[in-house]
């Protein structure tokens, strides 16, 4: 007689259930996440209760979804982690709707959550339904609608990976009501990252990286262009390397900022519609171009981009491959994780004695623009904003410090003005170019760098638009620091005007036209900022005249707190150089015609 046998239960039945929202927080708690920026909603309560479980996890509230998904870009530009936000379902996710977009244009790595309604009301109008997962297609990199709790943990270590991987960017993972709400069993030890026709990784082919050697030691005239792309890549160190062993002068896109250090001497500083003259008409002279983690994209080539570098060889490196050629037919495409591509090109260099280009003339003549050419400015009756801008920076040199901006004349103004010589010092929105981006970006920033000073530099018009996120340095007691160019204007727009459109205004002057504010006339100024900022429980100083101006810098920095220093300044000023509308780099205005 057989006698019968027990049987084992399955690994699965022997692990508790966990309700989706729990499941959620234990898979970012298993991805290092130590902060998500959420505004809630009815659609992630449950979410939101199971972060309060979190001994790891800090939630940080702002006063509006733009500002959950700003601070996550300050936290992830400021680190290279992946930032974290999470909204609930219908208007919440559309205003996060901007954010994910700036992240795609930016290649910053976010994993950006949405609440849904339950997957029986999903298509039907629900109230505050929307698709978040069509909406969002075009601008990230992948999107989830997760209809299973089970899949939670897989669906979530994916969008890491993927977010962080390759080319940076963000991931939307949209969350239905009741699979936060539902329970499965998860075998943590189970949970793998399985994307088979996603390969983020290529190393450069030894034959290409020859070639490329081959073309800088022949050229006569070359300018290494880089991007983005080398801090993303963390290659700084390698691109520094490879400059001082080819000896190519260097210029940079505003993306790349700090990944070549502004102080070195073969760095010509940033160029493109509102950068230096050396550099763009370097890039109008060069007989070869080797571009690095860049895009070619418009605001550096102008509206014709065959008329970019047309006389140059181009060698362009990109990780992503759908770059290549997209913009500006290039001589040799090279996709390759920059890092590698730049530390092996040092090695072949040195192993197969390559010989540095003889380029003194063209050196003379690029450094010799440069010095004839620097960013400057006239110093008038009032203080100018470049003026402040510079004030700050001489204040902050030496120190450990972030830069954040807004977008407007002072983001230009503050690229130009302020030095960058380390990496991810310096954040702002600029493929998309988002109004508001700067205080919840310094939010973000300050929160992943506690020991850094974080100064936001805004224009009165781009503050306001996200100016609730006082509120939250309030309440998070977040000391960061906002240095508020005030001139009344929607500054860049009427600099348009005074171009294109005969100075006539329209709809670009932020206080009342009959009572005009500005430095002559401080009774008009509006808003009262130091009222504004009171209210929110910010110390705030409003400074006129130039002789205040070095004391209210110093003592916004040295005060322990968040601080907004309003600083007047004249309407009239322009962003100088300039490449206008269809014109190429070597028509670069230096003095406005609208003057």
């Amino acid at each position: 007689m057989e006698t019968a046998t027990e049987s084992k239960p399955s690994a699965s039945s022997a692990i508790a259930p966990m309700k989706g929202a729990d499941i959620i927080v234990r898979a970012l708690e298993r991805e290092g996440v130590t902060h998500v920026f959420a505004y809630p909603g009815a659609a992630t309560m449950e979410i939101h209760h199971s972060l309060l479980k979190s001994s790891q996890i800090r939630t940080i509230l702002p006063r509006h979804e733009q500002g959950c998904g700003f601070m996550a870009h300050g936290f992830a530009r400021s680190t290279g982690r992946t930032g974290v936000c999470m909204v609930t379902s219908g208007p919440g996710a559309t205003n996060l709707v901007t954010c994910i977009a700036d992240a795609w244009m930016d290649s910053v790595p976010l994993v950006a959550f949405t609440g849904q309604v339950t997957q029986d009301k999903i298509g039907k109008t629900a109230f505050q339904e929307t698709d978040v997962f069509g909406m969002t297609l075009p601008i990230c990199k992948h999107s989830y609608l997760v209809l299973n709790t089970a899949d939670l943990p897989r669906i979530i270590k994916e969008a890491f990976y993927v977010a962080n991987s390759g080319r940076p960017g963000p991931v939307v993972i949209d969350l239905p009501k009741d699979v936060q709400l539902n329970s499965a069993a998860i075998d943590w030890d189970a949970v793998k990252c399985d994307l088979p026709g996603y390969k983020p990784y290529c190393e450069a082919k030894d034959a290409d990286l020859r070639q490329a050697l081959a073309m800088i030691a022949s050229a006569k005239k070359p300018l290494l262009y880089i991007g983005g792309g080398i801090i993303s890549g963390d290659a700084c160190a390698e691109l520094k390397a490879f400059a001082e062993l080819t000896g190519m002068p260097v210029a940079e896109t505003l993306m790349g900022l700090g990944a070549f250090p502004d102080s070195h001497p073969q760095n010509l500083r940033w160029f493109g519609m509102h950068g230096g003259v050396a550099g763009n008409w370097a890039a109008a002279e060069c007989d070869l171009l080797v571009a690095i983690g860049a895009r070619f994209d418009d605001r550096i080539t102008g509206a014709k981009p065959k008329r970019f570098a047309e006389n140059a060889k181009i060698i362009h490196f990109d990780i992503d491959k759908s770059e290549h050629g997209k913009n500006r037919a290039v001589t040799l495409a090279i996709r390759s994780d920059s890092k590698y591509a730049l530390a092996r090109m040092c090695e072949l260099a040195r192993a197969e004695g390559f010989s540095k280009p003889e380029i003194s003339e063209w050196e003379k003549k690029v450094y010799g623009w440069r010095a004839q050419y620097p960013f400057t400015y006239e110093k008038g009756q009032y203080i100018a904003a470049q003026e402040a801008i510079a004030e700050l920076d001489k204040q902050l040199a030496g120190t450990d410090h972030i830069v954040t901006t807004g977008v407007g004349q002072h983001q230009m103004w503050s690229a130009q003005f302020c030095h960058f010589d380390t990496p991810r010092t310096w954040v702002s929105s600029l493929g998309l170019g988002t109004m508001g981006f700067g205080l919840p970006a310094a939010l973000g920033a300050k929160i992943a760098n506690p020991g850094k000073t974080v100064v936001d530099i805004d224009g009165d018009g781009s503050f306001t638009m996200n100016v609730q996120e006082l509120a939250t340095a309030a309440m998070e007691k977040i000391p960061v620091k906002v240095l508020l160019v005030d001139n009344q204007h929607l500054g860049m727009v009427m600099q348009w005007e005074d171009i294109l459109y005969d100075r006539i205004r329209a709809q670009t002057i932020l206080c009342d036209p009959e009572n005009l504010g500005g430095p002559d006339n401080p009774a008009g100024l509006y808003p009262d900022w130091p009222t504004v900022c009171k209210g929110f429980g910010i110390k705030s100083r409003r400074v006129i005249r130039r002789e205040d101006l070095a004391g209210a810098i110093a003592e916004m920095l040295t005060h322990p707190g968040p601080y907004v220093l309003d600083v007047v300044v004249p309407n009239d000023e322009h962003v100088m150089p300039f490449i206008p509308a269809g014109k190429t780099a070597k028509e670069i205005l230096i003095k406005s015609p609208g003057r």
